[in-house]
């Protein structure tokens, strides 16, 4: 992302388009999918991972951006920062446990664990991920995509 300016243009977007089911150019559409970080900023990296997002940068940035975006269908709640700012006290102990509770959170939002390659043994350690989580997920955003609208959106036209 960082070189090319482009979401989720690196392994751990391919993986994350191959958990939902989409082709590069579906997960690009913009009229159909919108691509919003937690803090809306990079933060910087310490031993080659990335800092915590400035806690100011979603309550600030959310509210106005989901207003805009009224008819959201799915959100996706990619990793731990994520699913803190938008379940709260409702999520696990864990990110296993709140991933592993996503049915307490669909069909409107679903946890998921970041698709980095770090997160490896993550995955492998907790099987059911792909088992009962993906399925799903798979079958939600196929269902909203063969919807064969922007979701109700609001589209501008001249």
């Amino acid at each position: 992302m960082h070189e090319t300016g482009i979401p989720w243009n690196d392994p751990s977007g391919d993986l994350l388009r191959q958990w939902l089911g989409m082709t590069r150019e579906q997960f690009y559409d913009v009229s159909r999918i919108a691509i919003v970080p937690t803090g809306l900023c990079y933060p910087g990296t310490v031993n080659g991972s990335d800092l915590p997002p400035r806690p100011e940068c979603a309550p600030l940035w959310h509210p106005p951006l989901r207003a805009a975006m009224p008819h959201i269908r799915l959100t996706l709640l990619i990793g731990a920062y994520a699913q803190a700012y938008y379940l709260g006290k409702r999520r696990g102990r864990t990110l296993a446990d709140t991933v592993h509770a996503w049915r307490d959170f669909a069909p409107d939002h679903v946890p998921l664990p970041h698709p980095s390659p770090r997160n490896r043994g993550w995955l492998k350690q907790n099987p059911w991920f792909e088992s009962e989580v993906l399925p799903v997920l798979r079958e939600r955003v196929g269902a909203l995509l063969a919807a064969g609208d922007n979701g109700g959106a609001y589209t501008q036209t001249q």
